[in-house]
């Protein structure tokens, strides 16, 4: 009673988890899947690989912004109905007396600008237009101001100029960001890999649940009419369907395992209203022997581990140049050139220019700051030459982690090689000893250990198998290359960006 309820409860467990799995899954027809149209699946349809393109269209945008700031752009400002009714401060300019008198005024304003940064110099040029018209309702009179043309140039001497160093990490982080993408929809393959992996191993073991099932009923039925012409004893029998109640109890909890494996599998990739599904086993491996030269080169080229360094050193390098520039005398250079005119007409306004010029330095000096400066500059030289020691370092594990990955890959071939011959032989022996259990030669035991010996070896080459493939998937995703087809991992940006 127990041995049927548990039977049947972890029946209607898998068929609620099947009815719950179904309506989930989007129509995509999938009767058998390998490894590598289950990767294809996952970088198209997958949550992760639309997080990665959304994480690089931010610093797209990022780095389309900063391209805008290299060029001039158009701008107007203005100031409208600004109405002032008020007391205002008058001083007589013979006598120096100060009164107040009544002021009744409307002004409005116009300018049109174009503002170009120079990055060279870290100042920034301005063309602009101005015209203003003010009404002054207690005198009943109307003043345009103008101010056609004015040529605006400020410039930083000695100061810190963010858009020369912006210029110089901007492109290497947008070539970065690009790397990144194709590290994040590896780190991709590399999941989809072991959760395929994981699938297939239970998608294997249900298959062989079934398989054991039906030789253990088979060997039952073969047991009990053997009992019944005296050749085989009652223990035999109790020992062979206790084997058979085990291995049908194990059919279920297989059938579980398998579809919670599925399930997950299938919500990675995003694969959705799957009915079926079957996982083709990647039963060879390559036949190749990789050169640890060869991925170290294309690692130091394709991946995002050069850029981060040399990001890292441009950060501690752009903070020294900061506050080295903030210490000592600062000046700001200004030049104003340009024509204006008054008039109590709109076009009287543009007759007549008269010429503008105003030029002038602006100096702030620090008599004594208590060594603060000079603090922070020491400061910033220390945090430079830690960062190139800890560039150092983080080279020195790259190259190590990359050399022990390809000696791991390289032994793993072998390693698989070893255990499908060894899952063979397992086979060969179990077939052997059920035919000579049918025969009466052996005992259940000795069939027992047979299957047992042939499941810790099935599943021992699925183990090397799945650390071959991650193995490899890990130098891909390392180097940003496609050591089966040479070829770098690459995919057109222009069209990720549409």
């Amino acid at each position: 009673m127990n041995w049927n309820f548990t039977r049947r409860g972890y029946s209607i467990i898998s068929i609620f988890l099947f009815t719950i799995i179904t309506p989930l899954y989007s129509q995509i027809g999938v009767d058998k899947l390998s490894l590598k149209e289950a990767i294809n699946i996952a970088h198209t349809h997958s949550t992760q690989a639309q997080l990665a393109r959304f994480s690089f269209m931010g610093q797209y945008w990022d780095f389309r912004s900063f391209k805008a700031e290299l060029r001039p752009s158009l701008n107007a400002s203005s100031g409208l109905g600004n109405y002032n009714r008020s007391l205002v401060e008058v001083r007589d300019p013979e006598t120096g007396q100060i009164s107040y008198v009544s002021n009744n005024s409307l002004s409005n304003d116009l300018t049109l600008s174009i503002d170009q940064n120079i990055p060279l110099t870290g100042g920034r040029l301005s063309i602009n237009s101005n015209i203003s018209r003010l009404d002054q309702f207690s005198y009943d009179k109307v003043i345009y101001n103008s101010n056609p043309l004015t040529l605006n140039y400020s410039q930083p001497l000695r100061s810190y100029n963010a858009l020369k160093w912006r210029k110089k990490t901007a492109p290497l982080q947008y070539e970065n960001s690009k790397k990144r993408y194709l590290e994040n929809i590896q780190n991709i393959t590399i999941q989809t890999t072991n959760l395929f992996f994981s699938v297939l191993s239970a998608q294997i073991n249900y298959k062989k649940s079934l398989a054991t099932y039906a030789d253990r009923k088979h060997l039952f039925e073969i047991a009990k009419r053997r009992s019944e012409l005296a050749k085989t004893t009652r223990g035999d029998i109790l020992q062979l369907e206790l084997s058979l109640l085990n291995a049908d109890m194990y059919v279920n909890t297989s059938k579980l395992s398998f579809d919670i494996q599925l399930f997950n599998f299938c919500s990675y990739i995003g694969l959705k209203n799957i009915v079926t599904i079957d996982l083709i086993q990647p039963r060879n491996v390559q036949d190749m022997k990789l050169d640890f030269d060869e991925v170290i080169d294309k690692a130091y080229a394709n991946s995002t581990h050069n850029d981060n360094q040399n990001l890292k050193l441009l950060e501690s390098q752009r903070a020294l140049a900061q506050v080295k520039s903030a210490k000592g005398i600062q000046a700001d250079f200004r030049v104003n050139l340009g024509l204006s005119q008054t008039s109590s007409t709109f076009g009287g306004a543009y007759q007549a220019l008269k010429d503008r010029e105003v030029v002038g330095v602006t100096l702030r000096m620090p008599i004594y700051d208590w060594g603060m400066s000079k603090g922070r500059v020491k400061m910033a030289e220390t945090d430079l030459d830690i960062t190139k020691m800890e560039i150092e370092e983080i080279d020195i594990e790259f190259r190590q982690n990359i050399k022990t990955k390809v000696i791991q890959f390289n032994n793993q071939a072998r390693q698989c090689e070893i255990s499908i011959i060894a899952q063979d032989i397992a086979q060969e022996i179990y077939e052997m000893t059920k035919k000579r259990f049918q025969n009466g030669t052996v005992t259940v035991t000795d069939l027992n250990n047979a299957q047992e010996d042939l499941d810790d070896a099935q599943n021992q080459f699925m183990r090397q198998l799945h650390t071959y493939w991650s193995a490899y998937y890990e130098i891909q995703k390392i180097s940003l290359y496609d050591f089966i087809n040479k070829v770098d991992i690459a995919v057109e940006f222009d069209e990720l960006i549409e």
